[in-house]
């Protein structure tokens, strides 16, 4: 297997040498005289020139006879930013592997998905990341089996199923190419004179056999007949590129926060899973600490999911790496907007910001053809009740947790007349719910981007500034702006740039223009804390049904008009305030901002209404 040609060795090696962390995840070097793979950063001596060669993936070295470096690690680095910048085939086909959509339906399934023929897909792949389809999906099986037989307790055998192995053996094997080692191995003696060893046992080889094997390994995860519901919790971590900026990423999850399905507290954010073989829940704990990490390196992202079956493992990790976009580079966004006059200081008062992603293609839109022309506060209620009406109740250990967000074939069969919103808009909502179940418009980001979007404002009732903040949100999409978006307008004209220039010329922000967005909304997010408390967002779930009755324009009316992404302009005043606080900490760093100016924030924010009318789509 010949690695892909459009890697320079040249630079690849300088890379190397300089063990430079930002090209972790972007490149793998396999070394000839030792058989392994690495990192760029590896901390190990630097081969010669001649005894490297230079891949793609990890796949690619895989399949070249490599074998992971035990030192390194060299597949626990966050994935490539080029596979959101290009969105190509080659990207699209990776976002669709981490999502095992080749563990359940093959490569045959995933080459559906991107209109393509299995035989042409995997050329392609082969010339691009150096390795097929199956060589791809063997690759991020692996990694996710060695992060949890190394940092949980599940059974070996567990593990093998949690991984997307279809058999024990498969997993034995697969392990002990990449790793050089047995399963019981990785876990490492410590571990299993503990009891953490695997559940169908570790034989004399370390792998996992006797009853725990095929026939005795429960793919299901389930724990017990008396409760079939329970569901078996996994921690794991996210690596995430620094800077981070993890306080903005969950102030703005927790300001958008839909009740019963989502809820937060200080330092994490939780929400139901609506998975491939069943739900669960996942939660992240975003510790302020994250924030203070040096950049160029890489942080971990504590995330535990609860599942009610282990095969869901990976789809459930790839859908928390979108959240919190693991794999943006916040180096080269930061080099390219630092120097521009509107967004240099708020880059240098908040570095590391990311686009907050999504765990559903389908609920993104949903919820932002709910959330035209009312304000968030308005959205957050009415979607509330839609989750109450037509959302599956699910049994959680987490308080709030109590629905998943309904599915698309859910809502095209209901009643347009019957939502809770304007008919014109309830109609296209239903409209946008049948596209989505019929398979007529894909948000699994396996489509190309601009066939996406020409779909969805075919659709009645969706415009261009729907499409494009769903290709933001849902596709991860790096080089979106909205120029008509009201939030937008009201941060320029508070920063005190002229509005209509400045859009004028956002091209400048390209390719990250996504990224400039997030920095304007930024600006006049609430603090996270003006969130409603979990306990009163589960009260807004069980009497959602009962309450819609009531006018579903009576909650927009008394709070801020403002779209989905466009929330923070919710209040000039608590605009302002939090505008204050973020001023303050960029001039003095080692101040934080006064608990006055946070409640002021806060306070004007629940209470403070405006009459200023949203600019989005008319349905």
């Amino acid at each position: 297997m010949t690695p892909p040609s459009d890697l320079d060795p040249a630079s690849c090696y300088g890379a190397v040498k300089s063990r430079d962390r930002r090209f972790d995840g972007m490149f793998w070097t396999a070394v000839r005289t030792t058989g392994i793979y690495c990192r760029p950063s590896c901390p190990a001596r630097t081969p010669a020139p001649g005894n490297v060669t230079f891949h793609r993936s990890a796949a690619s070295a895989q399949a070249a006879g490599y074998r992971a470096c035990k030192r390194c690690l060299p597949d626990a680095v966050p994935g490539s930013p080029q596979w959101d910048v290009a969105a190509d085939v080659a990207g699209r086909a990776m976002r669709l592997i981490s999502d095992g959509v080749v563990d359940r339906e093959g490569v045959e399934g995933l080459a559906a998905r991107l209109g393509y023929t299995p035989r042409h897909l995997t050329r392609l792949l082969t010339a691009e990341l150096g390795a097929g389809p199956l060589a791809l999906a063997r690759a991020r099986r692996a990694q996710t089996a060695r992060v949890l037989v190394e940092t949980t307790d599940l059974g070996l055998a567990d593990v093998a199923f949690a991984a997307g192995f279809s058999s024990v053996r498969q997993f034995n094997d697969t392990v002990r190419a990449v790793y050089a080692a047995t399963p019981s191995q990785l876990r490492g003696a410590g571990r299993r004179a503990g009891g953490a060893g695997g559940a169908g046992g570790a034989g004399d080889t370390g792998d996992v056999g006797g009853a725990g094997g095929v026939e005795g390994g429960d793919p299901s995860g389930s724990r017990g007949a008396e409760d079939p519901v329970a569901l078996a919790v996994v921690g794991l971590r996210l690596a995430v590129r620094t800077p981070f900026a993890g306080q903005a990423l969950l102030a703005f999850l927790a300001y958008h926060l839909v009740p019963g399905v989502e809820v937060s507290g200080p330092g994490w954010y939780a929400r139901t899973l609506d998975l491939p073989h069943g739900h669960g829940t996942l939660r992240l704990d975003l510790d302020p600490a994250l924030d203070a990490a040096p950049a160029g390196e890489t942080v971990l992202v504590p995330v535990t999911l609860a599942l009610s079956d282990l095969r869901d493992t990976t789809a459930a990790l790839e859908r928390a790496r979108r959240l919190v976009d693991a794999d943006c580079d916040p180096l080269p966004v930061a080099e390219h907007l630092a120097e521009d006059p509107v967004l240099g200081p708020l880059v240098r008062a908040t570095p590391g910001l990311r686009v907050p992603g999504q765990v559903d293609g389908p609920e993104t839109a949903i919820r932002t053809v709910i959330g035209q022309q009312v304000s968030v506060t308005g959205a957050r209620t009415v979607t509330g009740r839609v989750v109450a009406e037509h959302g599956r109740v699910v049994r959680t250990s987490t308080p709030g947790l109590t629905h998943l967000f309904p599915s698309s074939a859910a809502l095209a069969a209901a009643d347009p007349e019957t939502l809770p919103m304007p008919r014109a808009r309830g109609r296209a909502l239903v409209a946008l719910a049948g596209a989505l179940a019929s398979g007529h418009l894909a948000l699994d980001r396996g489509t190309a981007r601009a066939e996406v979007w020409k779909a969805m404002v075919a659709l009645p009732g969706i415009g261009p500034w729907t499409a494009d903040y769903v290709a933001m949100r849902a596709l991860g999409d790096p080089d979106v702006f909205l120029p008509t978006d009201l939030g937008v307008r009201n941060a320029l004209r508070r920063l005190g740039h002229d509005p209509v220039a400045t859009i004028e010329a956002a091209e400048r922000w390209r390719p990250w223009r996504s990224y400039a967005l997030m920095y304007l909304w930024d600006t006049l997010m609430p603090p996270a804390a003006s969130a409603p408390p979990a306990d009163a967002r589960a009260a807004a779930v069980t009497t959602g049904a009962a309450s819609r009755a009531a006018s579903p324009a009576a909650s927009p009316a008394a709070s801020p008009a403002a779209s989905p992404a466009a929330s923070p302009a919710a209040s000039p005043a608590a605009s302002e305030a939090a505008s204050r606080a973020r001023s303050a900490a960029a001039t003095t760093p080692t101040t934080t901002p006064t608990s006055t100016a946070t409640s002021t924030a806060t306070s004007t924010a629940t209470s403070t209404a405006t009459s200023t009318a949203t600019t989005t789509e008319e349905p």
